[in-house]
């Protein structure tokens, strides 16, 4: 995807006391030969490569390869603040339609024009501020209606996916809910007019995309204050298998899956719900556990203390799990 799915900061993915870190991948996608390349410096801008070009979008990295990422840290989706959720909802538009990337961009971007004039008006607007806004909001209301409607048009599609996922793996009757929550009714340069003199006294836009939230409800109830941490841990697998699910139906082949560590997170029962239903297709699995009985590996790589202790298996690499 061009970024790291863990919230850490660059360093944190340089190995201590070097300057940059290096990954190659080598994918056989649509029948072709694949190079995928990034150099990770500790600091200055990343590169990335596909087949020794250089990437300029991440929509250029999705047709070349497609992956899905399952980790603990997924967990936030449902416990943590609604900007996760967003940035879930953004992050699967993107890889089902590249072409958002220049309107997600849009608004980030015509969101920091904004905040700018906001904090140079000082909450004491003049004339030529005020004009400024106007400009600003109507840009606004048209990238970020924009946004809102391809992000429950998203929502509707991925909510009957994600209470199926969670009836499978949770085992129970309760069912998962989800529902795109604007922060404004109505028009959106309306409720930006409206707002102005809220957003100049605390020079910050408070209404817009940027400010919606994805309710999840398990049973009815609202999953970040209602259900058991094992609810949520299934919910937050559900969401992310939903949009597994809808990537390898837009373009006929499974996105490789990416398990990072999960099943240390997860009681044997889930575990094993998971494995059952991993869909079909490219499975690459790090655990610092013994993984389910039911997992059959094609090839496993044992790592320690940074090193690599060995190799067992083989094949072809095509196998469930690798």
């Amino acid at each position: 995807t061009g970024r790291s799915f863990r919230a850490a900061p660059r360093e944190a993915l340089v190995r201590t006391g070097q300057a940059r870190a290096v990954v190659r991948a080598e994918a056989t996608s649509g029948g072709r030969q694949v190079l995928l390349e990034a150099e990770l410096p500790v600091s200055g801008p990343a590169r990335v490569q596909v087949n020794r070009q250089p990437v300029r979008r991440r929509a250029e990295l999705a047709g070349a390869l497609r992956t899905s990422v399952f980790s603990p840290d997924d967990l936030d989706l449902v416990q943590g603040g609604p900007a996760g959720r967003r940035a879930y909802l953004d992050e699967a538009l993107l890889g089902r339609h590249p072409r958002l990337e220049a309107l997600v961009s849009d608004v980030e971007r015509i969101l920091r024009q904004r905040a700018a004039v906001l904090r140079q008006a000082g909450g004491r607007p003049g004339a030529e501020v005020l004009t400024t806004l106007d400009v600003w909001d109507s840009r606004l209301a048209t990238a970020g209606q924009a946004l809102a409607e391809a992000r429950e048009a998203l929502t509707d599609e991925l909510a009957p996916l994600v209470s199926a996922a969670y009836g499978r793996l949770a085992g129970a009757g309760d069912d998962v809910g989800l529902r795109y929550r604007r922060s404004w009714a109505g028009d959106l340069e309306e409720a930006l007019q409206a707002a102005r003199s809220d957003d100049l006294r605390r020079q910050a836009t408070t209404v817009g995309p940027h400010r919606d939230e994805l309710d999840i409800a398990v049973a009815r109830r609202p999953a970040r204050t209602h259900a058991s941490q094992g609810e949520q841990r299934s919910a937050a697998l559900a969401l992310r298998l939903a949009v597994h699910q809808l990537a390898t139906a837009d373009h006929g082949v499974p996105p490789v899956l990416l398990l990072d560590d999960v099943f240390s997170e997860l009681d044997a029962r889930r575990s094993a719900a998971l494995v059952e239903q991993l869909p079909a297709g490219q499975v690459l699995l790090t655990t610092a556990v013994d993984p389910p009985a039911a997992v059959s590996a094609d090839r496993v790589v044992e790592v320690a203390a940074g090193r690599l202790l060995g190799v067992a298996g083989g094949g072809s690499g095509s196998g469930e799990v690798a």
